[in-house]
């Protein structure tokens, strides 16, 4: 009798407690609906006075760092910011679908940098190379643009850099995606497979592991890891590297999850557009400098952000396809091109340098 009674006592709190999830389910559907309804009141204003920049990453920076700030559990900050990015992508949709380029095919890192970015309201666009997704925003045919721009564990993505010395586009965001790498097929044993592809980064970022687990089986550089696992599906005796979106696309098991050789393995990707970003208040900004040909001309360079006390978090080094033996630097600094410290900084670089092209201001990636 006293179990059943604990047992009665424990289905009547837990009715209990489904009621109250109920009832707050009802309260956050009107909440949810009413926010939506502002979104479209601020379109129409928008529209009224002739405006067509219904996304703002400045606002949407802001209003996930507020989100962040009031978090107090149980939640993960990562998890609640993307709730609230997915309620800004709905709400944004009914005022403006948005059409996002990125570096495909489907089922790529690239793609879901995207969406982590702009939420699943959208429509994404994939393209077969970096040059091909800065044309589709340059011609109008997509809002914005995805492209990777470096990896913390290869480097840079030299061609993403090469474009931005001849595109007028400019850099309106940035997304930093934690990657992790598995190891997918269609088989029951990936060792008696006879071949593992992938892209030829993601060969690297888990070549310790290949080493350890896969010897003896070729190695073959694809041009994605979507790619990849396409021919993995197609094919018993090949396996991919790739990430969940491409396991989901092509149906794969996971033989082995998170095979990268480094845990932190982080790919950062730029927001590529034709608008001028307002300041958030934690930004960064994007340059691309060349010095004049004289003794000492990288230190005197870079001297007026050191004067003004502006940070450098990056710099690198391409050639400038002008002349032989000619480089130019991409440099990333903290600050909004509108703060004062940065615009007194650029005004004295561009005394000093032979070139200087400001390829933005944006909001820091939030998480």
């Amino acid at each position: 009798m006293s179990k059943k009674r604990k047992t009665g006592g424990g289905v009547a709190k837990i009715n209990g407690l489904r009621g109250k999830i109920d009832a707050l389910d009802e309260k956050i559907q009107t909440l949810i609906s009413q926010r939506a309804r502002l979104a479209l009141e601020i379109a129409e204003t928008k529209q009224q006075e002739g405006s067509n920049n219904f996304y703002r990453p400045e606002r949407e920076a802001e209003v996930l760092r507020h989100v962040l700030a009031r978090n107090q559990g149980p939640l993960a900050e990562e998890t609640m910011a993307r709730l609230f990015r997915e309620i800004m992508s709905a709400c944004l949709a009914l005022e403006s679908r948005l059409r996002i380029a990125f570096l495909g095919p489907e089922g790529t890192f690239t793609q879901e940098a995207a969406l982590k970015h702009f939420g699943h309201f959208v429509d994404t666009v994939p393209l077969a190379a970096i040059d091909e997704v800065f044309r589709e925003v340059e011609s109008g045919n997509a809002q914005f643009g995805l492209v990777p721009v470096e990896n913390s564990t290869e480097g840079v993505i030299n061609h993403t850099l090469d474009m931005f010395m001849t595109s007028p586009l400019k850099i309106c965001g940035e997304v930093e995606l934690r990657i992790h790498h598995h190891l997918l097929g269609t088989g029951h044993n990936p060792q008696s497979a006879r071949r593992v592809v992938s892209h030829q980064q993601s060969l690297a970022q888990c070549r310790e592991w290949l080493d350890a687990n896969l010897t003896g089986i070729e190695r073959v550089a694809v041009a994605s890891n979507a790619e990849a696992a396409r021919m993995a599906a197609a094919d018993v005796g090949t396996v991919a590297i790739a990430g969940d979106s491409a396991a989901r696309l092509y149906d794969l098991k996971i033989f082995s999850s998170n095979i990268e050789d480094r845990p932190d393995n982080t790919t950062r990707f730029l927001v590529i557009g034709t608008r001028e970003t307002s300041p958030s208040g934690h930004d960064k900004t994007s340059l691309l400098l060349s010095s004049r040909n004289r003794p000492g001309a990288l230190q005197r360079l870079l001297a007026p952000l050191a004067k003004n006390r502006i940070n450098m978090t990056r710099i690198e080094s391409r050639p400038s396809h002008q002349s032989m033996w000619e480089y130019v630097f991409f440099v990333d600094v903290d600050g909004h091109m509108q703060d004062r410290k940065v615009a007194k900084a650029l005004a004295e670089l561009e005394k000093e340098a032979a070139f200087l092209k400001r390829l933005g201001s944006y909001p820091k990636a939030v998480l």
